[in-house]
């Protein structure tokens, strides 16, 4: 039994470091559990969450974010790691992340880079905070006030899809 338990350690272990491998980006914490816990069943949130630290604790990844939520990247032993026991994942797993993560890469990058919220304020109005992300820092950050929560979460629905067309507009605007 106890043979069992280390094995699957190891191969929950091997699966983190190849999502990391073909993401070929830093990952945060949330991204990771939903990626390998929610949006497929690769591993349990019980077994993944420490295994992230264990992997930081052996250095196969690191955190490179300073501030803010962690994100977490592969490092080169992790890589060598990788390439010396991936062949103890099991071929269906490999190929249903790699093909996961060709089908999401997108997805999940413009939801880490993009972070939205807003609150109300003591006169009725509200606060909406918007940032994209980059790996080591806020690469964009606005807070304005908006009228009613109905415009507030439209605003906080649509940043996501819209970011990257509102920062370039804004660059282009500013810096000549």
């Amino acid at each position: 039994m106890q043979q069992q338990v280390k094995g699957e350690a190891l191969l929950n272990k091997l699966i983190l470091l190849f999502v990391f491998d073909k993401m070929e980006a830093p990952l945060s914490e949330s991204t990771i559990l939903d990626m390998c816990t929610s949006s497929n069943s690769w591993m349990s949130y019980m077994d993944c969450k420490p295994i992230i630290g264990q992997l930081v604790d052996c250095g196969f990844i690191y955190n490179i974010n300073t501030s803010g939520e962690p994100m977490y990247m592969i490092t080169s032993d992790g890589r060598m790691c990788l390439a010396n026991y991936f062949v103890k994942i099991p071929t269906s797993t490999r190929e249903e992340i790699a093909m996961f993560v060709k089908n999401n890469r997108n997805k999940y990058r413009k939801k880490q880079e993009c972070f939205a919220d807003y609150f109300m304020n003591k006169d009725g109005t509200y606060t909406v905070h918007l940032k994209i992300i980059e790996p080591a820092q806020p690469l964009l950050e606005l807070k304005f006030v908006v009228p009613s929560r109905q415009t507030a979460k439209s605003v906080y629905r649509s940043w996501e899809d819209k970011a990257a067309d509102f920062y370039a507009l804004i660059y282009e605007n500013l810096v000549d």
